[in-house]
């Protein structure tokens, strides 16, 4: 019997994207689980067709009364009501990452990391292995299209799962097979440097089997010093073909090609046909470059989590390749901007700044605060003045519903909005296309 199994779990901030998959897992394993998260969304309305109870809105009353453990996210605190109640209680409390840690012991886990494109990598490479029959369990930081979840049954010892690095998270893991699609300074609130981000990435690497892999560009220059010394084997996914994919954008390509190079060293005998007809066939994954429906007298509307400057750069780029015919006919690209806390918009400010340049009108809300608090030193209105020295018409909002009126006045037929950011953006593509 499974160790986690006839446990009685309760999850605060179910609705996170990691933690629903963690929930759905030990579900899975023979667990009772229920939790909370402080609105309702897509992921927390999928939990419960699956009959996990979800709590809209966070109080100590939430608290089954029979309970082994708290899982609780990031983003909830300490003195989070619930947590605050199972500390009385004296009901043991873990983080996510540290459950994920003790449910993937004993399996032979993938981590799939990196700065950029790694859900939609840990998306491709899970439909690979499970349509040549892996049977393996994923967790995967999005709904994946193909899957309808954002969590993969299996039966078998192999876990693939979505790794982050924020507080060192990715540690908690011990892979098998390492995966890094890329590396660039993000989480800034915690990570002070790019070195310091580079030191979690080094001890990773140290920590991967002499048996096992690691999956990554060998030659990019913040990856490349990290790898001096390790003990796995190294396999440069630059070196996979370009696969044809539903997906636009070079960075896809680059995804995919890491997915297959990890799939061949989990599955040594697995056919290049299957491959090429799993990455062709793969749809996707929620909120990522995710067609969301036309509205407003012909706009296509878009949605995308990018949140980091390169991540918009190349989403935007990609927007405009596939939107030419569009734009010759006068159409527009516009993006509505949600920034994602304010230490990554005050450290990242100059590279945000230039990374709108293939949009035509950028829209941007108020930063989403997150775990943060405002200090003064950065806002919207200094990321669009920043934007405007660029070249590019930009304008700062006090709320998502002005965003929604602004897009509403300015956009017109043949022009393309896309909303992206990490925060509640998506809810304004949703407004357009749910009308």
């Amino acid at each position: 019997m499974n160790e986690h199994a006839q446990n009685s779990y309760f999850f605060t901030g179910i609705g996170g994207i990691g933690m629903s998959a963690l929930a759905q897992m030990l579900v899975a394993e023979g667990n009772t689980v229920a939790g909370s998260d402080r609105e309702e969304s897509p992921v927390t309305e999928m939990l419960e067709k699956q009959s996990i109870k979800v709590c809209i809105g966070q109080k100590a009353e939430n608290l089954p009364e029979e309970l082994n453990l708290l899982v609780y996210s990031d983003a909830v605190p300490e003195d989070n009501p619930e947590r605050t109640a199972a500390a009385e209680r004296g009901i043991a409390q873990l983080s996510y990452f540290q459950v994920l840690g003790r449910v993937s012991s004993g399996k032979r886990t993938v981590a799939v990391s990196g700065t950029h494109g790694k859900t939609t990598t840990t998306g491709m490479l899970a439909k690979i292995l499970h349509d040549a029959g892996a049977d393996e369990t994923a967790i995967i930081g999005s709904i994946v299209q193909d899957f309808g979840s954002n969590y993969l049954q299996g039966h078998s010892d192999l876990f693939v799962v979505e790794a982050c690095e924020y507080r060192d998270h990715l540690l908690e893991l011990s892979p098998e097979i390492l995966v890094i699609t890329n590396l660039e300074w993000d989480h800034t609130d915690y990570f002070p440097t790019l070195a310091a981000l580079q030191s979690t990435f080094r001890k990773a690497i140290q920590c991967v089997p002499k048996n096992g892999f690691i999956i990554t560009d060998p030659q990019n220059p913040n990856i490349q010093p990290l790898l001096e010394g390790a003990e796995a084997t190294v396999i440069d996914y630059t070196q996979e073909s370009s696969y044809a994919l539903r997906l636009p954008g070079e960075f896809n390509k680059n995804n995919a090609r890491a997915a297959a190079a990890a799939a061949r060293a989990i599955m040594p005998n697995i056919l290049e046909s299957g491959i090429v007809d799993s990455l062709a066939g793969f749809h996707g994954t929620w909120r990522r470059f995710q067609f969301k429906g036309t509205a407003l007298g012909g706009v296509e509307i878009y949605d995308d989590y990018a949140h980091h400057p390169t991540a918009v750069s190349e989403t935007l780029h990609a927007l405009r390749e596939k939107q030419d015919e569009k734009i010759k006919a006068g159409g527009r690209i516009i993006a509505a901007f949600h920034p994602h806390l304010y230490s990554r918009t005050h450290d990242l400010l100059d590279a945000f700044s230039r990374a709108f340049i293939d949009a035509d009108e950028v829209v941007i809300a108020p930063i989403y605060a997150a775990r943060e608090l405002d200090d003064g030193t950065v806002s919207s209105e200094l990321l669009a003045e920043r934007i405007r020295a660029e070249g590019v018409s930009a304008r700062a909002t006090d709320s998502l519903d002005d965003v929604e009126k602004i897009l509403r006045e300015i956009a017109k037929p043949n022009d393309t909005i896309i909303t992206m950011g990490a925060g509640d953006i998506y809810k304004v593509a949703d407004a357009f296309v749910g009308e």
